[in-house]
């Protein structure tokens, strides 16, 4: 199972997946991912579905698609007791833990440790006594969690994008 960050969405809309530049990015996300344990996680959705953007239009039309898996199971939400924990007692300033835990990153932790699964980011480590930011990057190492980016999940499933 692989579970997209949130700036996978974004970095795709903004950057070199535009929706008028590679529709067939899209359309790969809607028509193969679902039957290759591609999904994300509802803070996700949340985060992206906030703005008043293509972006945000593209993901609130995916809403009950099981696209975006919950995570207020038992085990998931135990795992992110633990995470919050790991989080509070590192060295990152105190507003950079605040806002790290207020987003989905740690969610994205808890539910690929719940269910066994690869993260998809374009995160990278810091370095290990960074205070300003928390890397999702980070925490995927500290809980020996497989991560990798977009583009690496794209040729393990062999996308392509014709014209």
């Amino acid at each position: 199972m692989y579970l997209l960050d949130s700036n996978v969405f974004i970095e795709a809309a903004n950057r070199y997946y535009a929706f008028d530049i590679c529709p067939g990015f899209w359309d790969w996300l809607d028509q193969v991912c679902p039957g290759r344990d591609v999904f994300s996680i509802e803070p996700v959705y949340r985060e992206l579905a906030d703005k008043s953007d293509e972006l945000a239009a593209w993901v609130k039309g995916r809403r009950d698609a099981d696209r975006f898996l919950p995570v207020d199971d038992e085990a998931t939400q135990n795992h992110f007791a633990g995470i919050a924990r790991t989080i509070q007692a590192g060295p990152a300033q105190n507003a950079a833990k605040q806002k790290f835990l207020a987003g989905a990153d740690p969610w994205l932790v808890a539910k690929a440790l719940t269910a066994g699964a690869t993260v998809v980011t374009h995160e990278r480590p810091l370095a290990a006594n960074a205070t300003r930011r928390i890397s999702l990057a980070n925490l995927c190492q500290q809980h020996e969690i497989s991560y990798i980016d977009s583009f690496a999940l794209l040729r393990k499933f062999e996308a392509q994008f014709h014209y």
